[in-house]
């Protein structure tokens, strides 16, 4: 494989931290962005294989903050080759009718406008290059709902159905398109979940094996590897001890 250029977002933890991993053991240049600066730099000293490593602390809910990380890389780091929207949280597990709309808000202010400010900044590249790949990073409730899923399934529908829309539009253009689509996967994505309740988090994984961000990230390394003329359109998959539940019948009174 020639080198690339790999752009992160979400790289401080889960997912991200470990494809971040997987690309750089590959030896491809990373940017690696998060909002944890600290996590990114000890990230950074760790990826000894990589042919470069730049970071940048970023919110991707900042249209400019997006807009200025990506005019002002480094000369080495500026053609982008692979974009993993990986950056994206659910905020707890409450009916619609109880949710604090705040949370509804900081949901679809990063896994659907975040995702779209990086890919409408960095995709123009791609396309003058005719080369590049973008990997959505959705989820299985983008397909199957769940109760407390309302506003976080959505937003992964919405990931979901643009990563299809993004094929059509760039049909010609040589640039690639994949969506992830993951089930349980045991990282702080629970913890985020239930804002900092350790054990209600770790409730979520009692008595299963989940997916690990390993599991994902050797998964996006995959489909970015395939030979240039194959596009994985979209992968779904879970750990075994998860399934479809059944309808939801109430039989009242």
């Amino acid at each position: 494989m020639s080198e690339r250029t790999v752009f992160i977002t979400g790289a401080s933890s889960g997912f991200g931290e470990a494809c971040a991993r997987a690309f750089a053991a590959e030896g491809n240049r990373l940017v690696l962005t998060a909002r944890r600066e600290e996590k990114l730099i000890k990230l950074r000293d760790e990826l000894v294989n990589a042919a470069g490593v730049h970071i940048v602390q970023l919110d991707v809910r900042d249209r400019t903050a997006v807009e200025e990380t990506v005019a002002s890389l480094p000369k080495d780091f500026r053609n982008i080759d692979v974009l993993v929207n990986n950056a994206g949280l659910a905020l707890g597990l409450e009916p619609s009718h109880q949710v604090a709309i705040e949370d509804w808000e900081v949901m679809v202010d990063t896994n659907i406008k975040g995702l779209m400010y990086c890919t409408r900044t960095i995709l123009p590249g791609m396309v003058d290059r005719k080369c590049g790949h973008i990997v959505n990073i959705s989820s299985t409730a983008a397909s199957w709902p769940y109760p407390g899923g309302n506003a976080y399934g959505g937003t992964k529908a919405f990931v979901s159905q643009f990563s299809r829309n993004l094929r059509a539009d760039l049909l010609g253009t040589r640039v690639r398109v994949t969506c992830i689509e993951p089930g349980m996967a045991e990282t702080e994505f629970s913890n985020v979940r239930f804002k900092g309740n350790d054990d209600k988090a770790g409730q979520v994984y009692t008595g299963t094996q989940p997916l690990t961000a390993v599991d994902i990230a050797e998964t996006v390394t995959w489909v970015v590897n395939r030979p240039a003329h194959v596009n994985i359109n979209s992968l779904e998959l879970m750990c075994v001890d998860q399934t479809w539940g059944p309808f939801a019948i109430h039989r009242g009174e």
